[in-house]
């Protein structure tokens, strides 16, 4: 009989080297000559010493080895736990005001366009392709309130190997650009369309409930939305307290909630499957909600200092016990690259030391935990993916820190894993990605596909 630590697939593959990942427990875990072996249907099913290649191969049945380089590791797909798909085609640009103005402006505008398919069809085969060249195996994105446009944007990532969170974007209050929004009614209709499409057709995608924030929808469309998700057991994003004028905006439309957060709350909407972007302003009963529920937030510090809207205290929302991952945020945040927001997550939480010497620091190995097994967690996907352990899925980066033409010189070329790891994080790029697996399956470098 197969003992529960095995798999009742055959393997397709091994390899051999080094393997850094996080556990619940710690920050960076390094694994010096493993091998790990990835079952028929992309899941981990062994991980064991190098020197016993002869042992498991005879066991598991297996020949052939992947063996890795001297400067190379794998480690865990990076996770974007909130990332705007419809407004890449402008990033980059347009940081020039403050959120509420921003979006009036800029962004308003530009989703409106996606009724149009050929245009949302070249915008987000863009995007899929950049993230998951720039290592996210996971990314959790806001399309637009077209349902036809937010389901070919399931059909890209699903097609191209991403796993994705995938929301149609549900506002019913917009006076600044009349014809990008829709009736409460619309909202629920549309929503329940897409959520029955994107299931039966896409597996690596699924549906996010998605009101857009709550000042653009109506207490009628939140608790509609609430009871949708509730109903089909859905995951929830959504954008909170990014800024001290939204914050203000919020307590003027909804006069009767004790606070910003109780507004999610009240209508079902802060939940254990529930991501917030940003929480700049969050305050301690607000994060002691988000602890009660299982909500989590999302930290985008490229967007947040972009937009000039806040430093999140990382450090404080960790001390509340509250599920964190990062987000890039694009196109608040100008970079669709994970490592972007690493190194922004580490630049924020040294200007808040600057602001006080007694405040405690991330370090980078903190920041890593949260860019693979913290996104996983903040959006209830680490049963799945994260980290290495057996019976997830492999998902993960080959990464080599020695590859030609790269951005980093390799002056010791005896440094250990942990350090080829840190200079990869704060100097590494997609150059230094040379294979990207998403449920054991190779996605980068891209085949002809879709």
């Amino acid at each position: 009989m197969m003992s529960s630590n095995e798999s009742a697939a055959g393997i397709a593959h091994v390899y051999r080297g080094t393997f850094v990942h996080a556990t619940y427990h710690t920050a960076v875990e390094i694994l010096e000559d493993r091998l790990l072996g990835v079952d028929t249907e992309g899941k981990i099913a062994f991980i064991g010493s190098g020197k016993e290649v002869d042992r498991l191969s005879q066991k598991w049945g297996f020949e052939a080895v992947t063996q890795l380089g001297q400067h190379e590791f794998f480690m865990p797909g990076m996770v974007d736990t909130h990332i705007h798909a419809s407004q890449y085609s402008y990033a980059g640009t347009a940081l020039d005001m403050p959120l509420l103005q921003w979006l009036n402006m800029y962004t308003f505008p530009v989703e409106a366009c996606y009724k149009d398919l050929e245009f949302a069809r070249n915008v987000y085969t863009h995007v899929v392709k950049r993230t998951l060249r720039n290592g996210t195996t996971t990314a959790c994105y806001f399309a637009t309130i077209h349902t036809d446009a937010s389901l070919l944007l399931g059909q890209i990532a699903n097609d191209f190997g991403q796993r994705a969170l995938v929301g149609k974007v549900c506002m019913d209050t917009n006076n600044f650009i009349p014809h990008y929004k829709e009736t409460p009614e619309e909202s629920e209709g549309e929503t329940n369309r897409f959520i029955g499409e994107l299931l039966k057709k896409y597996p690596l995608v699924r549906p996010v409930v998605t009101p857009r924030f709550a000042p653009s929808c109506s207490a009628a469309l939140l608790g509609h939305l609430g009871e949708i998700a509730q109903n089909n057991d859905l995951h929830i994003q959504s954008h909170i307290s990014e800024t001290k004028e939204e914050v203000n905006l919020v307590k003027e439309l909804f006069p009767d909630y004790d606070s910003y957060t109780d507004v999610y709350h009240r209508h079902n909407l802060l939940t254990d499957k529930t991501v917030l972007a940003h929480g700049c302003h969050l305050t301690d009963g607000e994060l002691k909600l988000f602890r009660e529920t299982g909500a989590s937030i999302a930290h985008c510090p490229n967007s947040n200092i972009s937009l000039c809207s806040g430093m999140l205290d990382v450090r404080r929302v960790l001390n509340h016990k509250v599920k964190l991952g990062l987000g890039t945020d694009v196109a608040g945040g100008y970079s669709p690259s994970m490592l972007d927001a690493v190194r922004r997550t580490l630049d924020t939480s040294k200007a808040l030391t600057i602001q006080d010497t007694q405040y405690h620091t991330l370090t980078f190995e903190e920041v890593f935990r949260l860019a693979t097994l913290g996104g996983s967690q903040a959006l209830s996907l680490d049963e799945n993916t994260g980290n290495f352990e057996v019976g997830k899925d492999f998902d993960a980066l080959r990464v080599n820190t020695d590859a030609a033409g790269g951005p980093i010189d390799l002056i010791n070329h005896e440094e250990g894993p942990k350090v080829l790891l840190e200079k990869f994080l704060n100097l590494g790029d997609d150059r230094n990605i040379v294979e990207v697996y998403v449920a054991g399956k190779r996605v980068v470098p891209f085949v002809e596909g879709p």
